[in-house]
């Protein structure tokens, strides 16, 4: 049976406190939040050890767990891993966000963040993976040191022109050459730039290469919020054997956060169930 991690972006914009925002994804039957860092303060990579301890008790005082980070850089609008100007205080924040992670008891961080990843003018992409393997070189290494896993996340073309495909996270990861740096699949850009989604499952995950799935529909919905093929995704993610947390990412509501969530894991408890 897979296991559902629920994004908590869209609670916390709904004005939901922390505690509240992990009761509500317990009772909908989640196993943890991956959290956005932004929901937790600006200057979350600076948070103190009794903050980050009074935050993981109140997740797991619900019974959940702290499954991961994402959307890594959102809360730093004016840093960038590609302006020189700017990498060496964006790598600082990084590094600080993985030790973050694993104090949380976290075990995977998603980095997306596009508008702080833009390709320098003029790059090719041989030379964007050498550029972009020099900048989480340290950051892989820290995030092996602290038991955990960095992805690199493909966006769609639409808001991204740096790593689009499941097959350049897969080079950038080959070129930093840690067990702990992978690429991801989320669902809803991969549908976007490289169905059928199903298949990119079964291509990759069996590689090694895939630390984490986000599920989400390309209308940026949550699972059954739109007509993405979740019995044949679901399918090819029981077939491939995978076995960490999904996270549950849709960016807009239906009516509101919680019946999104819950339309989201129950679309994909169903799924579970067809092909059982």
């Amino acid at each position: 049976m897979l296991e559902y991690a629920l994004c908590n972006e869209l609670l916390a914009e709904e004005g939901l406190p922390l505690a509240e925002q992990a009761r509500t994804a317990a009772a909908l039957g989640y196993c943890g939040l991956e959290l956005a860092p932004a929901t937790l303060g600006y200057a979350l990579h600076d948070l103190t050890g009794d903050e980050i301890a009074r935050i993981r008790a109140e997740i797991e005082a619900e019974g959940l767990r702290v499954t991961g980070l994402h959307w890594l850089l959102s809360g730093y609008p004016d840093l960038s891993i590609t302006d020189p100007a700017v990498q060496g205080r964006a790598q600082a924040v990084l590094l600080k966000l993985v030790a973050l992670c694993a104090a949380l008891g976290g075990e995977v961080l998603i980095h997306g963040s596009p508008k702080q990843r833009r390709r320098p003018q003029g790059m090719d992409d041989g030379a964007l993976i050498a550029h972009l393997a020099a900048f989480f070189g340290p950051v892989a290494e820290a995030a092996e040191r602290h038991g955990v896993v960095y992805c690199i996340e493909p966006l769609s073309r639409a808001e991204d022109d740096t790593i689009t495909t499941v097959g350049q996270g897969a080079e950038l990861a080959r070129a930093i050459g840690s067990p702990a740096f992978k690429t991801m699949i989320d669902i809803s850009a991969a549908g976007q730039t490289e169905p059928p989604v199903a298949e990119l499952i079964r291509e990759w995950v069996p590689t090694g290469l895939i630390g984490h799935v986000h599920a989400n529909d390309t209308n940026r919905g949550a699972p059954g919020m739109g007509d993405d093929p979740f019995p044949e995704i679901v399918a090819a993610l029981v077939e491939t054997g995978w076995s960490r947390p999904v996270g549950v990412e849709p960016f807009r509501t239906l009516i509101d956060a919680r019946v999104t969530a819950a339309t989201g894991i129950a679309t994909l408890r169903a799924c579970e169930r067809a092909c059982s």
